[in-house]
């Protein structure tokens, strides 16, 4: 165990993590998606921490991890049989339901709203920490709110180190992008965050029932729903492929750099001032990098970066769903 900064521990220690988390306190662990800040979800004041740590609006809800489906009448009421197939299907998973709420909730976890966000993280490290500490963590993700998701233990020590007493190191997140959140307090299934899973893979449990996806102009009170989030610090843009020369062009003439990411580089060469940062040609892999390559150009010193839009696929959906948040 070594400390890092003036209060923080970063380290791998399930039983001392749980023991904080029973004593009020937040800390911060790994699931499968990103890293989560997480608190008792039962304690109001251990929740309003989170809150103040990030900087997160307090009418912003937060999901509540599980360690068994068993464990979801404790926290929803008047859950529906589709709860129960998705549940079964892909939890452990990235996948987040949103259910009417238990009375026991406290507001500070759903934002004064009815519904719950709830899920079972596939991580073994954070299902062991759920598992010693017994209860439900609350854990939106570990980073300045509105700010680029964290998936290594040193992006949550860069954002957050001087707030926190402990950081659950197990090494990158597997999926490095946040989980699907599908709404089924109303009357149908509505998507309302893309994820790692699809439509079509979440439809097909529900014996083709189809799920919603709400019109961009539609303001949802849902984590990472809102239109600036997993944003850099650094002016962020997604543009088209046939767009880049012309925008490149004019950055360059006003005498600023340029860091682009983009799956598909051009054969000519770049022109000085720009610099290109390949993505993995597949969806999974290109979320699975698409914070860390953000965080290292956001900290390299550019003036600009630019996302080359990737393909227009429903496969890509989360993808471009996280780039055009980033760029507000």
């Amino acid at each position: 165990m070594k400390s890092i900064g003036k209060r923080c521990k970063i380290v791998y220690e399930i039983r001392e993590a749980a023991k904080l988390l029973s004593a009020g306190k937040v800390v911060a662990f790994p699931t499968e998606t990103v890293y989560g800040l997480g608190a008792d979800a039962s304690n109001p004041e251990a929740v309003r921490r989170i809150f103040e740590i990030k900087g997160r609006p307090a009418d912003h809800p937060v999901i509540v991890h599980l360690s068994h489906p068993d464990q979801l009448c404790e926290w929803a009421a008047d859950i529906p049989d589709e709860a129960y197939q998705l549940a079964e299907r892909f939890w452990p998973g990235p996948l987040t339901i949103i259910l009417n709420r238990n009375k026991r909730v406290p507001d500070e976890v759903t934002g004064g709203q009815d519904t719950v966000g709830l899920r079972i993280p596939a991580h073994p490290v954070a299902l062991a920490l759920l598992r010693k500490f017994g209860g439900g963590i609350a854990a939106p993700s570990a980073n300045r709110f509105g700010r680029i998701s964290p998936t290594t233990a040193q992006h949550v020590l860069e954002d957050l180190g001087e707030e926190l007493e402990m950081i659950v190191d197990a090494g990158p997140c597997l999926i490095g992008l946040e989980s699907a959140i599908i709404n089924l307090s109303g009357p149908e299934p509505m998507l309302l965050r893309p994820g790692s899973l699809t439509v079509k893979e979440l439809e097909a449990v529900l014996d083709g029932k189809r799920i919603a996806v709400p019109e961009k102009k539609v303001v949802l009170r849902a984590p990472g729903m809102l239109a600036s989030h997993y944003a850099p610090r650094t002016p962020f843009a997604v543009i088209e492929a046939v767009a880049l020369p012309e925008t490149l062009t004019k950055l360059l003439t006003r005498g600023e750099t340029v860091a682009v990411m983009t799956v598909t580089a051009p054969e000519n060469s770049w022109p000085k001032g720009v610099t290109l940062r390949s993505m993995p040609p597949s969806p999974s892999d290109y979320a699975c990098e698409m914070y860390s390559v953000m965080r290292k150009l956001d900290n390299g010193g550019f003036d600009h970066i630019v996302a080359v839009a990737p393909p227009d696929s429903i496969e890509w959906l989360a993808v471009m769903d996280r780039l055009t948040r980033a760029a507000g």
